[in-house]
C-alpha cells in the first residue's frame, strides 16, 4: 500500500474508528528543473543564514514566531501536537448533511480514508450508514499543523475525505466587484435567447470525466518526447529526498457505542429544548 499522509481515528459519537489518509489525486503537472546552461548542472535552493551569509543545514532549521518586531519564539515539533493533542490525531465529526447542500467553491482537495488493521468493521458500518442516509459527514481534520474543515462520504468501498474551504476563504458574490466596470445590462432578443438554449440543448451529454484530456500535457509531452528520441537529453544528478510518517491511535467496540451515542445526542437536544421553553416562559 502507498505511502500515507497521516494516521489518526474518525470519531464517530463514542465510536473512534483508526484509518490512515491516502492522496486521491494523480500528479499530472509537468515538472521542470532549473539547469545551470552553461554546464548543465542543477540550480539547488538553499536556505541560507541572514547573518552569517552560509547554508544552514536542515536539522538546525527551527519554527519561530515573531510576536513583537525582532522578538521571536521558538516552536518545538511536539508543541504543534500538545497544543490539542485530540485535534492532532482526529477527524472530529460535527455534523451530518446533504452533499447537494455544500457550495462546490468550498471543495479543495481528495483523499482516500483507510482502516487501520482491526477497524475495518466500524469504518464499513460508517460508510454504509452515509450510503442509506445519502448524507456526508462534516468535520475537522489536522494536517501539517494547520486545522482543515473537511468532509467524509462514501464512495464504492471507500470513505473518501474532501478537504473544504472555510466559508470564509471564500469571497461571496455580494464581497466582490469585478463587474464594477462591466456593462451587465445588456439587451439580448428572445430569439437569441433561444437560439442559446438551443445550443445548450444541442450539446448536453451524461457526465463522463474520463472524456475530458490535458491536451496539452499531451502536446508538450510529445515534444519532449521528440527532443529525448534525437539525442537532446542531458544527465543530471538528482539529489535524494526524504520521507516522514506520523503516529496513530487505536481503539473500538461498536454497539454500546452506538446506544451512548444516540442517548448522548437525544439528551442534548432534550436539555436544548427545555432551555428554550424556559426562555420563552420569562
Amino acid at each position: 500500500m502507498a505511502a500515507n499522509i497521516w494516521k489518526g481515528s474518525i470519531s464517530f459519537g463514542l465510536l473512534n474508528i483508526p484509518v490512515t489518509l491516502h492522496t486521491a489525486q494523480q500528479d499530472k503537472d509537468i515538472h521542470f528543473s532549473m539547469l545551470d546552461g552553461k554546464d548543465m548542472s542543477r540550480i539547488k535552493y538553499q536556505k541560507i543564514s541572514a547573518n552569517t551569509g552560509k547554508e544552514v543545514p536542515y536539522d538546525r532549521i527551527v519554527k519561530g514566531f515573531e510576536y513583537e518586531s525582532g522578538q521571536y519564539v521558538i516552536m518545538e515539533p511536539e508543541d504543534f501536537e500538545k497544543a490539542n493533542v485530540k485535534a492532532a490525531k482526529t477527524i472530529d465529526i460535527e455534523d451530518f448533511v446533504l452533499l447537494e447542500e455544500i457550495d462546490t467553491l468550498l471543495f479543495e482537495k481528495p483523499y482516500y480514508l483507510v482502516p487501520q488493521k482491526g477497524a475495518e468493521k466500524g469504518y464499513m458500518l460508517l460508510r454504509e450508514a452515509l450510503e442509506r442516509t445519502k448524507k456526508v459527514a462534516i468535520a475537522k481534520i489536522v494536517i501539517r499543523v494547520k486545522q482543515h474543515l473537511a468532509m467524509v462520504m462514501p464512495r464504492g468501498d471507500y470513505l473518501v475525505l474532501e478537504i473544504l474551504r472555510f466559508a470564509h476563504q471564500v469571497k461571496d458574490v455580494s464581497e466582490v466587484d469585478y463587474l464594477e466596470d462591466i456593462k451587465t445590462d445588456v439587451k439580448f432578443s428572445q430569439r437569441e435567447l433561444k437560439m442559446a438554449e438551443d445550443l445548450i440543448k444541442g450539446m448536453t451529454s451524461k457526465w463522463s470525466p474520463n472524456k475530458y484530456k490535458d491536451t496539452y500535457y499531451e502536446d508538450l509531452m510529445k515534444l519532449i518526447d521528440l527532443k529525448v528520441k534525437k539525442g537532446k537529453g542531458y544527465a543530471v544528478k538528482e539529489p535524494s529526498g526524504e520521507v516522514r510518517e506520523r503516529a496513530a491511535t487505536n481503539v473500538v467496540d461498536l454497539l454500546p457505542l452506538l446506544q451512548k451515542s444516540i442517548a448522548a445526542t437525544q439528551k442534548s437536544k432534550s436539555s436544548k429544548s427545555t432551555g428554550t421553553k424556559r426562555r420563552v416562559h420569562h
